[in-house]
């Protein structure tokens, strides 16, 4: 594959830049699959034939469902340019896009997403240069005329509607060129992420396609694919969760740059990645809400937190960030529950998050805090704790993955005494009320493929 870079383009120009009119430019590859490689001229028709066709639809709400990330970018573009507003659902599943269908009223998909008779929906299928009945001409795109609707759950387990204009996801990218275009220059993306959530639509590719990047048109799902396609020319974009499924036994080619992001990455993972890889994963903090916020590589585990370029940040009187940046909505300043403690103006450590603070018997409980103290156990490896109403009462209910210790000590004496055990160790940091009623040993704590918990699931391990 011709990995030879076009120069960088933003959003509005991307179909009127020299790699989409120019003929041999034309001929640079956009994505690949296993047996496939897609140039930016076929890109261009494939985008003119579902412009031309969404436009025919009086629908404004487009919802855009794909397992195919080049699929995706089709049907993306393509309502863009037929003057859509976009909906991007975080769950693909049928019923959640029942639950979502009053944010939408026609449904983008491709083969790989199976859809409810009673959805308006249209299938996006790769093109012919034929079909294109019309000359292509793209003009630059009014990025704050489109709207952009992702979902975030946060804590509570609930889809919000986060509203972006395409103008706040362009600046961003702007932003990560600028960080980490020339480190790498002549690759190509791979990708363990989804384009469903603003994570993966940012740098798997919107970033790839303005920097003329090829990407990959499917996920890599499992460890082992991840060290086949590991290759001094590739970028891999991937999560905690997979990240943490590494195993030590073998070795790989080394990626030219490993990105994570969607949770927190334990330091033994990030060593274990630079390991195995070849190259220490660079994290990147931020929320659907606010796009991307700072970024470190976790040479310690103390190591800070560096603002993005153009982010401003301060502290409120509970130390909790606050943020102002040109891919962040409005100008006033945006207020996170993220408690941080400053090095200097542009660095900073991580303390938890302060909605993850409940209250029982008038008590404040951080259940931040709760699980830093589970995992510092012997037997546990990771611990997720969420509350949950019982008999009247709010308790605190605790999923744990156990060590090889843990697992031993649960067959020497049994799970009665072992959960008396951890409750008797919890009592040398927590007072009696903090301490989980409740506890499931897990393989895996729940997790989407962002890394991030899944806490519907998490509820019913204890509701069976």
């Amino acid at each position: 594959m011709n990995l030879e870079q076009a120069s960088f383009s933003s959003l509005t120009h991307l179909f009127c830049t020299e790699r989409a009119t120019n003929n041999r430019a034309s001929n640079n590859i956009v994505a690949f699959d296993r047996h496939t490689h897609i140039t930016w001229r076929e890109f261009q028709h494939d985008v003119a034939l579902y412009a031309e066709r969404l436009a025919q639809h009086r629908e404004q709400n487009v919802a855009l469902c794909f397992g195919n990330s080049y699929l995706f970018a089709v049907g993306f573009f393509a309502a863009c340019y037929s003057q859509k507003s976009l909906v991007l659902p975080g769950n693909y599943q049928t019923q959640a896009l029942k639950e979502l269908s009053q944010h939408f009223d026609l449904l983008l998909h491709d083969s790989d997403i199976t859809v409810s008779n009673d959805l308006n929906a249209l299938e996006v299928t790769r093109a012919s240069e034929s079909t294109a009945t019309k000359p292509i001409a793209f003009a630059p795109l009014d990025l704050d005329s489109i709207k952009v609707t992702l979902f975030t759950s946060g804590s509570s387990g609930t889809a919000k509607a986060i509203v972006k204009k395409l103008t706040q996801l362009d600046n961003e990218v702007v932003i990560l060129e600028s960080l980490w275009g020339a480190d790498i220059a002549n690759t190509r993306i791979e990708s363990t992420v989804s384009h469903l959530h603003i994570y993966g639509l940012l740098f798997r590719l919107l970033w790839p396609l303005c920097a003329g990047r090829p990407f990959a048109a499917h996920n890599l799902e499992f460890p082992e694919q991840v060290i086949q396609h590991a290759d001094k020319d590739s970028v891999l974009i991937s999560s905690p969760a997979l990240l943490k499924r590494l195993t030590d036994d073998k070795k790989s080619a080394p990626y030219r740059r490993i990105v994570s992001s969607g949770g927190p990455l334990p330091q033994a993972a990030a060593k274990l990645s630079q390991t195995l890889l070849g190259s220490l994963p660079m994290e990147v903090f931020g929320s659907t809400e606010t796009g991307g916020i700072a970024f470190r590589q976790q040479h310690t585990p103390s190591t800070a937190w560096q603002l993005f370029p153009t982010v401003e940040a301060e502290l409120n009187s509970e130390n909790c960030l606050r943020l102002r940046a040109p891919h962040i909505a409005g100008d006033d300043w945006y207020q996170t529950a993220d408690e941080c403690q400053f090095h200097d103006q542009r660095s900073f450590d991580l303390k938890g998050r302060t909605d993850r603070v409940i209250k029982i018997e008038e008590k404040r409980i951080s259940l931040v805090e709760l699980e830093k103290r589970l995992d510092q156990l012997d037997w546990i490896e990771e611990s997720a704790t969420i509350p949950m109403q019982d008999d009247q009462r709010l308790t605190i209910c605790a999923v744990i993955v156990l060590t090889e210790a843990g697992h031993k000590e649960v067959q020497r004496i049994g799970k009665g005494p072992f959960w008396i055990a951890l409750r008797k160790a919890l009592r040398d940091w927590l007072e009696p009320v903090a301490i989980p009623r409740k506890y499931r040993i897990v393989d895996d704590i729940p997790l989407n493929s962002q890394g991030k918990r899944q806490v519907n699931e998490i509820k019913k391990l204890f509701q069976a």
